[in-house]
């Protein structure tokens, strides 16, 4: 069996990387924390997350994410599955931060962009079927 075990993102500034993270995994904890050198130039780290998942986030980022509207190679996006999204919406819209993009609209589940504060997309979605045919529709 694999499975994600964490993100690794080099962001400008933890704290407000931070805020939009903590209000979308409300039961998400900071795990361990640090400094290191990073091909010579210092940063801070600090994993966010559970048990069994978490995201990295370093600091010292520089210059801006790719253009998500753009072609350019990169990240385009990454989700998470939620089993409220109504929740995740309103917990993130408290704090400050606005549906970059509404999801398809599909019989089988719910979908919703965010963007972070460094510019990464993510995609929240909740399944309305457990039946694996339904819920992978394009």
């Amino acid at each position: 069996m694999i499975y994600l075990e964490h993100l690794n993102l080099v962001v400008k500034d933890i704290p407000a990387a931070l805020t939009f993270y903590q209000a979308a995994f409300p039961h998400w904890f900071i795990r361990s924390q640090g400094q290191s050198d990073w091909y010579g130039k210092p940063r801070d780290w600090l994993h966010f997350g559970d048990d069994y998942q978490y995201i990295t986030f370093n600091n010292n980022g520089e210059n801006n994410n790719r253009d998500l509207t753009g072609h350019q190679v990169g990240l385009a996006h990454f989700a998470f599955v939620t089993n409220n999204i109504e929740q995740v919406i309103n917990r993130l819209a408290k704090a400050g931060f606005a549906i970059h993009k509404p999801g398809a609209e599909e019989p089988y589940r719910k979908n919703v962009y965010f963007v972070d504060p460094d510019g990464f997309e993510i995609e929240f979605v909740q399944y309305l079927s457990d039946l694996p045919a339904e819920r992978n529709l394009e």
